[in-house]
């Protein structure tokens, strides 16, 4: 994986899914959550629009931005680190807690 936390030339960011240690590469301008399938590795999910918060994790290190204005999370959700894969974009290399986190392949 190549990732300088800068985004690099390509604008892409290294991924960590954590407890598994899977890791994958997030384009700035891509879902983690579609970043992650496009990796094999498959994150909880069902409406893919933030909503619903099936794909709900909790950023352990970086930093994200958002599709939306607003996702389904309260103010103190986002200020504990919960966030939703679905509809959250890379900003850095992040590591993530994904413990329902799985490998298709």
């Amino acid at each position: 994986m190549s990732g300088n936390g800068t985004g690099g030339e390509l604008g892409r960011f290294s991924v960590r899914i954590e407890p598994s240690g899977a890791q994958f590469d997030a384009g700035a301008s891509q879902s983690l959550l579609a970043a992650a399938a496009d990796a094999g590795i498959r994150l909880p999910s069902s409406c893919r629009n933030g909503t619903c918060r099936s794909c709900l994790c909790r950023l352990e290190s970086g930093r994200i931005g958002y599709r939306i204005d607003w996702p389904g999370l309260s103010a103190e959700e986002k200020l504990e680190g919960w966030i939703l894969p679905c509809v959250a974009e890379a900003r850095s290399d992040l590591v993530i807690d994904a413990p329902r986190a799985a490998s298709v392949f």
